[in-house]
């Protein structure tokens, strides 16, 4: 059985029509612990809502999966890159991707707003005050409501 997952990707970086065109594609530059550690725990074959965020609406647009599991970020070794961290090493990395897979683009995204309206949700991490995480686990019982909101 699969775990459920919420990922923020701004769409002017990496939107979901870009995860459709190349199929898969790495999940890097996670640079808070909390998000890493929750990648650490993704299996192949867990659901993840594909966010887009920093946008107007900000909303879920649709679906992806988990095609491969946590693997060192090696952008941050890079020091040409954004994602550069000098303290993490090949042979002692800090920071961790995954890859994922394109499964669904919605026909219309389902904004943060229409799920803050959801008094089942209100205790999901992202209609929470101040919850910035770029990556969060969502509940089987979460995932089910959302998908059902999607197909009224």
């Amino acid at each position: 059985m699969p775990n459920y997952w919420l990922m923020k990707s701004e769409p002017d970086t990496f939107s979901i029509d870009d995860l459709k065109r190349l199929k898969t594609s790495p999940w890097d530059g996670v640079r808070n612990y909390q998000a890493r550690n929750f990648m650490k725990d993704m299996k192949k074959g867990d659901l993840v809502f594909f966010y887009h965020s920093s946008c107007s609406p900000p909303g879920i647009a649709g679906i992806a999966k988990i095609c491969k599991e946590a693997y060192p970020d090696h952008s941050s070794w890079n020091p040409n890159s954004a994602y550069f961290d000098s303290k993490s090493t090949e042979t002692n990395p800090r920071w961790f991707m995954v890859d994922v897979e394109f499964v669904e683009k919605w026909p219309t995204i389902l904004t943060l707003a229409e799920l803050k309206q959801s008094p089942a949700l209100a205790d999901m991490l992202l209609t929470k005050k101040g919850s910035r995480l770029s990556v969060m686990p969502i509940t089987e019982s979460e995932w089910e409501y959302i998908v059902t909101l999607l197909k009224k």
